[in-house]
């Protein structure tokens, strides 16, 4: 899937069937309701926590389950103050995930 992609061009429902999962699998991984998922495949407007929630789970596959606030604080540091190593070890880990497919 393309990330690159802005997610307000992104059809929730056309994400939940690439990913083959039914409504209460997809939205209760971003703790909303199957009701409220379905409102929102048809067309209600999605809150920007809810959109960016469902980006980060199903579109860039990040389990915000073993997320912890200091891995983001240490990509951030990373990010800002040494940008060199960050893009190095970003390389290193696609390569990594590309071998263990």
């Amino acid at each position: 899937m393309n990330t690159t992609q802005p997610l307000e061009i992104v059809n929730p429902r056309e994400v939940r069937h690439r990913l083959g999962l039914n409504q209460q699998q997809f939205w209760s991984r971003i703790n909303v309701t199957q009701s409220g998922g379905s409102r929102y495949e048809s067309g209600r407007n999605m809150p920007k926590p809810v959109r960016e929630l469902l980006r980060l789970v199903h579109v860039e596959q990040i389990d915000i389950y073993k997320l912890k606030r200091e891995d983001v604080e240490v990509a951030e540091y990373l990010k800002k103050y040494e940008p060199d190593l960050f893009k190095s070890l970003k390389k290193q880990a696609r390569e990594k995930k590309k071998v263990a497919e």
